[in-house]
This record gives C-alpha cells, sequence and structure tokens, in this order.
C-alpha cells in the first residue's frame, strides 16, 4: 500500500490552482480561442509530469514496463519544467499556434513551483547536505544520518523561485524581455540548481557533477539557443513589416 502524505498532496494541489487561476489573469490578453488556451494548458500539465517522472522511468525499466513507476513518489521540478515548456511546444504545432505563449507561463509556474517546494519541506524529501549552520535543519527521513541538521534546500528553491516570480512580474510590466522571458526563467533556473547540487546528496557521475548537473549543462545552450533564434526571426519579421510597400499586403 502506498503511503500518501496528505498535506504534502494538499500543498501539491494548492500550488497546482494558483498557477491554474495565475494563468487565466496572464492569459486574458492573449488573442486565442478558449480551446487553444485548453489545450496548450493541457499540453504544459502533460509534459510537466512526464518531465517529472521520465528521469525516474528511465532509471527503472520494471516498473516504466509495469506502471508502477509512474505512481512512485520521485519527481524532478527541473525536468517537470522543461517538460512543461516542451508540451506547450507541441501543443502549439499540433493547434497551428504560432502566438508567443512563454511569457503568460513564466510567472504562474514559478509561483508554484514556490508553493509546491514547500511540500517538499514539509515531506522531508530532496534535503540538503549535513550543514552547520544555525538554520540547518533534521529531516527524519534522511537515509544516510536522520540525526544530523541538514541544508534546507526545499526553501532555498522556494525563496529562489519566489524572488523570481516577483522580477518576473516587474518585467512584465517595464516591458523587458518580452517573448523570451520563460526562457530567461529556465535558464536562471539552470543555473541555480547547477550550483545548489554541490550542497544536495545526489550519486556523482562524470568529472564529480551529479545527473542534474549534467542536464543543466545540457539544457542551458538548448534554451541560449532557442532565445537567439526567436531574437532573429523578430528581427526579420521587423524588417519584413517595415519594408513592405503601403497599400500592399
Amino acid at each position: 500500500m502506498t503511503y500518501v502524505n496528505l498535506t504534502y498532496a494538499l500543498t501539491m494541489a494548492v500550488a497546482l490552482t494558483v498557477c491554474s487561476l495565475l494563468l487565466r489573469l496572464t492569459q486574458r490578453r492573449l488573442q486565442l480561442s478558449g480551446i487553444e488556451k485548453l489545450g496548450i494548458g493541457t499540453g504544459a500539465f502533460c509534459g510537466a509530469m512526464i518531465g517529472a517522472k521520465l528521469p525516474f522511468l528511465l532509471s527503472d525499466w520494471e516498473g516504466l514496463i509495469s506502471g508502477t513507476g509512474w505512481l512512485s513518489h520521485g519527481k524532478t521540478i527541473m525536468c517537470g519544467i522543461v517538460g512543461g515548456y516542451l508540451g506547450v511546444e507541441s501543443a502549439k504545432w499540433a493547434l497551428d499556434i504560432r502566438l508567443k505563449t512563454g511569457d503568460s507561463f513564466a510567472l504562474p509556474v514559478a509561483v508554484a513551483v514556490a508553493i509546491g517546494r514547500l511540500g517538499c519541506f514539509q515531506a522531508g524529501c530532496c534535503y540538503g547536505t549535513p550543514t552547520s549552520l544555525p538554520w540547518g535543519v533534521v529531516f527524519p527521513t534522511a537515509v544516510d544520518n536522520p540525526f544530523v541538521t541538514r541544508h534546507p534546500t526545499q526553501i532555498y528553491e522556494s525563496i529562489f523561485h519566489g524572488l523570481a516570480a516577483v522580477a518576473l512580474l516587474w518585467l512584465t510590466r517595464q516591458g523587458l524581455f518580452r517573448g523570451q522571458l520563460i526562457k530567461l526563467y529556465l535558464l536562471c533556473y539552470l543555473s541555480y540548481r547547477f550550483v545548489t547540487e554541490f550542497i544536495r546528496p545526489e550519486s556523482q557521475l562524470l568529472f564529480g557533477l551529479t545527473g542534474y548537473q549534467w542536464a543543466a549543462l545540457a539544457l542551458f545552450p538548448v534554451f541560449i539557443g532557442l532565445w537567439i533564434r526567436d531574437r532573429a526571426n523578430t528581427s526579420c519579421q521587423s524588417v519584413e513589416t517595415k519594408t513592405k510597400v503601403p497599400g500592399t499586403q
């Protein structure tokens, strides 16, 4: 029988609810129909769920084949956010939506993750390495040593995403990085996650780096490339608009 932490589940439900409500607000001005908004929202949710579970499923072929792996507790926020991005892009391709929608997702996702990480703290998962700092926390769920104080990395990350949400709101109101906010958010989070992996007890792979650090290193240039591509496309469209002959279409 699978144990369910009700407080954790409730916190995650609150995070999803707040995300949905904020998304309704941020997408009010998008020139999309209700069906199209539902389509990209569904793509985001499905992509995030698949992305969050995929690394664990790939390391557990038996659970993947039997289907029990989908019900396990293992999830990764980093791959979940990236999966959500890919889910939106897939839905837009399927629905033939050319409008940029990334900015509308950035703030809601940041707020949702900030709330969700509080659930991780309460559940005692995703904890950090031992520390003597005064704000260290004892996590009885720690497998290697449940009696030492550790970095509350869940709180660190909740603060990061909360500050990111404030910054994204300010940038939106100032009209800065328009069309690139989701990529900016992702790039900042990949950088943050790479650094904080050094205080998380994750298994190290090549050169003393964890799997999440290698994933961050692989994804960072991908989103930089997408940013450059978008800027190039925007520049080309601006040039085409300026060079059009008045009265022609």
